[in-house]
């Protein structure tokens, strides 16, 4: 019982303190977990819910995503949760590749022969 609850608490945390981007990571992977366990009505929420978060502001890629998510969901509806996996794990990868480039630093590049400042403590 006492483990449940701090697992609970943790992933409580976990929402609170993540990027908009690793929400999104996060959808996937429980809409991807849910069409391995064939649990229906789950694998509809998280498929819906990554649908209705989209920003048409960005028409052309949210026009694209949204065609990609009924399409999963149709299939979802019909029982075929291989097919919908397929769709399902390249666009969270894709999305994890944003993600980890997102948090990679940039490199400053310096002009030839400039000398690198220091600070004196």
């Amino acid at each position: 019982m006492y483990n449940a609850y701090r697992m609970q608490e943790y992933r409580q945390q976990e929402l609170l303190g993540a990027s908009p981007l690793h929400l999104v990571v996060m959808a996937y992977d429980v809409a991807i977990q849910a069409c391995e366990q064939q649990n229906f009505s789950r694998a509809v929420q998280a498929v819906t819910a990554l649908r209705d978060a989209l920003d048409f502001d960005y028409a052309d890629v949210a026009l694209g995503l949204f065609r990609l998510y009924q399409w999963t969901l149709d299939c979802i509806r019909s029982g075929d949760y291989a097919e919908a996996l397929k769709t399902l794990r390249s666009l969270r990868e894709a999305w994890a590749t944003v993600e980890k480039r997102q948090l990679q630093p940039v490199p400053i590049a310096l002009p030839v022969g400039q000398p690198v400042a220091t600070a004196a403590y």
